[in-house]
């Protein structure tokens, strides 16, 4: 069986790739601060902007609410453009067909996004459809982040590498990014049903422990705040902890782990926060990108465990070897995802 062709690193996609994460994550924001500043539907017509072409609305008009909304309308265009420009990269320089894929996945979760913002603003903000439109973007982010990581020279320089699916670690990354994008989920439906303040104090709601009662806004709130924080944290806390006591990860990987401990407790105290200042827009934003970056680095330090750990161990081995054979010798890579 012929052996597939090596990957070439190609610097300038890469640091393509990386851009288009690093825009993906300020369109996030951007969109967050639709939602905070009550902005949603301060441009009430879509593709156009009162009835004139988006790209050529006036900057001079961009004042107040519609500064955010079409700000992000066009700020969500350049991503899209991004994005068709790295599809396009992808199908005419990667000989990886399944990043070639993932290029288009990128495209048509873009596509999902445009139409959904724009249905959320013909149809005036309903729940479902700007939950679905909050949270498609955040699989749209971490769909960016393979794609960067997968052209990094580190992913490319561990091809070869087996990969062995048993370790805690593996299975604990996996749990906390869906456990993420759940928490992230749940917060969606809480903000865009306006239930940001359902339950207006922290740590207690209505002077208890627990609600005295009930209703929906209160329940997804309780669920975001209490619950689900709760659960994230302790899992998170798991996680990081295996990472730490394992001897096969690098330095740099433990250092991510750490990272994404102070992200997580930066998280917490900045949810504390929003609602101890009636949700100020700023800060409520800034809660919005936390979750997003503690999403990204989940995802980053699952990709570096799947990938990195037993390439470091496969060099390792090399060099052992190569001390008990002669230099013609050649080892033997195993069969990985390159």
């Amino acid at each position: 069986m012929k052996s597939p062709a090596p990957v070439k690193y190609r610097a300038a996609l890469h640091f393509y790739a990386i851009g288009l994460s690093v825009a993906t994550f300020f369109l996030l924001f951007a969109g967050g601060m639709v939602t905070s500043t009550n902005s949603g539907l301060a441009v009430p017509d879509w593709p156009n902007t009162f009835g004139q072409n988006m790209f050529l609305y006036p900057p001079s008009m961009m004042k107040g609410g519609i500064f955010y909304e079409h700000g992000h309308r066009l700020f969500a265009s350049l991503v899209g453009f991004l994005t068709i420009g790295i599809c396009l990269a992808f199908w005419i320089l990667e000989k990886r067909r399944w990043l070639r894929w993932t290029g288009t996945l990128a495209l048509v979760l873009v596509i999902c996004q445009g139409v959904l913002g724009g249905i959320t603003v013909l149809y005036k903000l309903p729940m479902p459809v700007s939950a679905a439109h909050a949270c498609t973007a955040e699989l749209f982010f971490a769909v960016t982040l393979l794609m960067a990581f997968a052209t990094s020279r580190a992913w490319i320089s561990a091809a070869g590498a087996k990969v062995r699916w048993a370790s805690p670690e593996q299975a604990l990354s996996i749990a906390f990014c869906i456990a993420v994008f759940l928490q992230i989920l749940v917060g969606a439906v809480m903000r865009h049903s306006y239930a940001g303040l359902s339950i207006p104090t922290f740590p207690l709601a209505f002077g208890e422990i627990v609600p005295p009662f009930w209703n929906f806004g209160i329940t997804m709130h309780f669920l975001h705040s209490r619950i689900g924080a709760l659960l994230l944290v302790l899992l998170g806390g798991l996680f990081i902890a295996a990472v730490m006591r394992s001897p096969g990860h690098s330095a740099r990987i433990k250092a991510a782990a750490g990272l994404l401990g102070l992200l997580l407790i930066g998280q917490c105290v900045l949810g504390m926060i929003t609602v101890w200042t009636g949700k100020a827009p700023l800060l409520t934003t800034l809660h919005l990108s936390g979750g997003a970056l503690v999403f990204a680095t989940g995802i980053l330090l699952a990709l570096a465990i799947y990938r990195l750990r037993d390439a470091a161990s496969l060099r390792l081995g090399f060099a052992e070897s190569s001390v008990r054979t002669s230099p013609s010798s050649k080892p033997r890579d195993g069969v990985a995802l390159t």
